[in-house]
Formats: structure tokens, sequence, C-alpha cells
């Protein structure tokens, strides 16, 4: 089997590739153009591990030929924050959207057997949870909007074309490798970096927004078993909420970590509670295993804190 992942360099892409060297695929391409402003470094594997392009994937021209003999497309590339959509749609919308259009193009034209899509959970909006995946769009910023225009893109491509497709919608995921810089970066890793440099943790709001924290080796779980499980065709150009079920407020976060805390402006755009009803994912197999407040406890018992 021969698998190509784009953004496999960056946080959760990178797990993905580990995933797949560890499992025996015979070749492994990354494509990641290393854009992510938040992250501090980026993971390539050696060139005797994975054949690794730094490309933009929005690139046809230079990364066409990359998807010749691929079986399977793990597409986790994107301009993946909310507040620097809102300062950058068009950026969002090329990498996200014309991006995510290439991929498939590429995919297409090679004949790759099947494509899974990183989506988000930001979709969801302000829909009362907990969050189904049938339930109506509500994009709230550039972000979201770009992203369910992949989305749509992918479904098409399936329906059109024959390609298949499996969409995922992550909920707040966190985890090693986890981005850090910025005071965009994921709250999680945020609040970790923050309290060790014994720096108060920046609660966004009044901290009462809930979320759905979903560990990274569940959202590759989640990856694995759809690249490789034998899906009936129902199954291709849907959507599938990967997230735990259960939500913790900012505040119940903070509080895991330390008691030195400040509040900052809340921010435009965002969800006020996110909410994974998790069970078509369930029924196919994948169930989340790692809790965020037992893997904290063991950060702050492994780190100096």
């Amino acid at each position: 089997m021969k698998a190509l992942v784009t953004g496999g360099a960056g946080f959760i892409g990178s797990h993905v590739v580990s995933r797949l060297l560890h499992e025996g695929w015979d070749e492994v391409v990354v494509i990641d153009n290393e854009s992510s402003t938040c992250n501090e470094e980026f993971f390539w594997y050696t060139d005797k591990e994975a054949r690794n392009y730094q490309y933009d994937i929005a690139d046809y021209d230079n990364t066409r030929s990359l998807y010749d003999s691929v079986d399977v497309v793990f597409h986790l590339a994107a301009e993946a924050r909310i507040q620097p959509a809102i300062e950058n749609p068009l950026l969002a919308v090329k990498t996200n959207a014309l991006g995510t259009a290439t991929v498939l193009q590429c995919a297409r034209e090679a004949g790759v057997k099947r494509v899974l899509y990183s989506s988000t959970s930001s979709a969801y909006g302000r829909n009362e949870p907990p969050c189904q995946e049938d339930m109506r769009e509500d994009c709230l910023n550039p972000y979201s909007v770009s992203k369910v225009a992949g989305e749509k893109l992918c479904k098409m491509y399936y329906e059109l074309f024959g390609l298949e497709t499996v969409i995922f919608r992550y909920f707040n995921v966190y985890g090693d490798r986890q981005p850090l810089r910025g005071e965009y970066a994921p709250v999680v890793g945020l609040f970790l970096e923050q309290a060790k440099r014994g720096e108060p943790l920046t609660i966004v709001g009044d901290g009462e927004q809930r979320r759905d924290f979903t560990h990274v080796s569940d959202v590759v779980e989640a990856n694995y078993l759809m690249a490789t499980k034998d899906l009936p065709s129902e199954a291709f150009g849907q959507v599938y909420n990967v997230g735990t079920g259960k939500n913790y407020s900012v505040n119940e976060l903070a509080d895991m970590i330390s008691d030195n805390q400040v509040h900052i402006p809340p921010r435009k755009g965002e969800s006020r509670i996110t909410l994974a009803d998790n069970t078509r994912l369930r029924n196919l197999g994948w169930q989340p295993k790692v809790t965020i407040d037992t893997w904290i406890s063991e950060q702050m018992r492994t780190t100096e804190l």
C-alpha cells in the first residue's frame, strides 16, 4: 500500500505518517509547505522513511505526479486557525477550498482509491449540542466556510466521479507535537506552555465556553480505520464526527493546570459550545480512548510545572 499525506510534517499529519510507517506501508509521500505560523517545529521523517516534498497543496503542476500509484490520500493540510482566517480570508479560501479541489482532482486523475479529508467541528457553529452530522452547517468565520467548501467538494467528487471520500470533523485536537507558538495556538498546548514559563494562563472571555477535547491518537485511529476498512458505498461522501462525546469548560481546563490565570477579551467568530455525537463513527468500530483530564494529569506528573 502507498499513501500520500498532505500536511504530513504538521501536528496531526506527522502522527498519521508515524502510524503508516509503524504499520509497514510500502511507501509514504508527504506534502507540506511549512506555512503554519503556530508550529515551533515541523516533523519530517528521513528520506529513507518517507518521500518528502515542500509544496503548496494548491500547486497542481508540482504535485500532480506525486499522486501516481497512491492508494490512499490523507488530506490534513489546511489554513487551520479561526482568528488568522478572519484576518486573511483569501489565504483560508485558497488553501482550504482551492487546495482541497486540487488534492481531489490530482487523486481522481491518478486513480487513487480513497481520500480522507480532515475538516472541523466549527462547521456546526451555534447548533445545539451534541452536534450530529446531519445538522445544517452554521459557519461563523472564513475558516469554517472554507473547510465546509472542501467537504462539499469531497461529496461531489464521490457522487460525480466515484472517488471514495471520507470527511472527518475534528473536535479540538490536542496531544504531543501540538502547536505552541503565538496567541492563537490551540488552548491545551498554549496553557501548558504558559505554565511551564511561569506565566498566567490567558483565558479568552469568561472561560465558560466548552470544548470537546480529543486526543491526537484517537484522531489517527479514526483515519487509519477508515483508510483500511471495507466500507459500504453509502459510507462515502459522508461526514464523521471525531470527538469524545464529553466536553469541559476552558476554566475547567485551566484549573487542571494552574491557578495563575488572567482573562483576555472574547473573540469573534467562535462557537460557544462544542460536543460531538460520535455514534456514526462508533458504529463502524471506532471509539475514543484518551480523556483530557487523564492526559493533563500525566503531563503534570512528568513535566516540571
